[in-house]
């Protein structure tokens, strides 16, 4: 009984709205529905493969998600063992809730912060660089900065997170390791080298496997709230040019086709990470 209301929210939610996969071979119009509209094949698939911008989306979306990935792992490492190195547990846990706050946040209430805090006229960071003389950069509307921005940003909300799961891993790590390295001359340094990354190793490669299902999410949620058209060219990912065209341009047969064809591409992704992590982490999801 108790497991009733999530099951019917799961197939409210996730089951049902499946149906909606038919638009992607249909020429949809709202007031015909679903078994009404004219079907057209994979035409609007033909469509995606000649549209001139599916190529350069695709690669700001892998491009964008990467970064991120591999960002996500090394700053939560590296925190996790400075975290760990800490003697005075009230510091090391003061820290540790600092970092871990920004998680709560959303990126609505975020996106107005950082574009407070990049504004080229009136932006802390660009009043700081020019005392040293630096021109103001326009971060949110420079193409070059612009996917740098988003994964530092997504990083700094995201790493504390990250940092409890390596922290766990630490706790795992036999003492008597560290006090065998000690007896044969090794430094904290070559302690951290030899035995605390080792030790987390295969916590590490869970974790990289495990994400590699994610590579076609770049994060719509912070990506949508702070982009705008002039960075369409290194900003727009999968997620975006599927609300653009069936939100706002009302193409809703082309844009299930879009968003079809990145769940089919993501499951594939997902499926190969799991298949990975069980092959070398021995990690098992039943």
């Amino acid at each position: 009984m108790m497991l009733v209301p999530g099951i019917a929210l799961v197939l409210i939610f996730s089951y049902i709205p499946m149906a909606g996969i038919m638009m992607a071979f249909q020429k949809y119009v709202p007031n015909k529905g679903l078994f009404g509209s004219p079907f057209i094949g994979l035409k609007n698939f033909k469509l995606l493969i000649e549209y001139p911008d599916i190529g350069r989306i695709f690669f700001n979306t892998v491009y964008i998600a990467l970064m991120k990935i591999v960002a996500g792992l090394f700053v939560p490492i590296t925190i996790a063992i400075l975290l760990n190195e800490l003697r005075k547990e009230w510091v090391k846990r003061t820290f540790q809730t600092l970092v871990y706050l920004p998680h709560f946040l959303s990126w609505v209430l975020l996106s107005g912060i950082l574009i407070d805090v990049l504004s080229p006229s009136s932006g802390i960071l660009n009043q700081v660089l020019g005392l040293f003389g630096i021109d103001p950069v326009f971060f949110l509307g420079d193409n070059k900065w612009f996917p740098y921005v988003m994964v530092i940003s997504d990083v700094w909300k995201e790493f504390g997170f990250g940092t409890i799961v390596y922290l766990a891993a630490l706790t795992g790590i036999n003492p008597s390791l560290y006090e065998a390295a000690e007896i044969d001359g090794a430094g904290r340094f070559k302690q951290t080298l030899h035995v605390t990354l080792p030790g987390m190793l295969p916590i590490i490669i869970l974790m990289f496997t495990l994400n590699i299902g994610n590579v076609l999410n770049a994060g719509f949620e912070q990506i949508f709230n702070l982009y705008s058209p002039p960075v369409y060219e290194s900003a727009d990912i999968i997620d975006t040019f599927v609300y653009r065209m069936g939100i706002q341009q009302a193409q809703f047969g082309f844009a299930t086709a879009v968003g079809l064809l990145k769940s089919v591409v993501s499951f594939i992704f997902v499926s190969m990470s799991y298949f990975i992590a069980y092959r070398v982490a021995n990690y098992r999801i039943f």
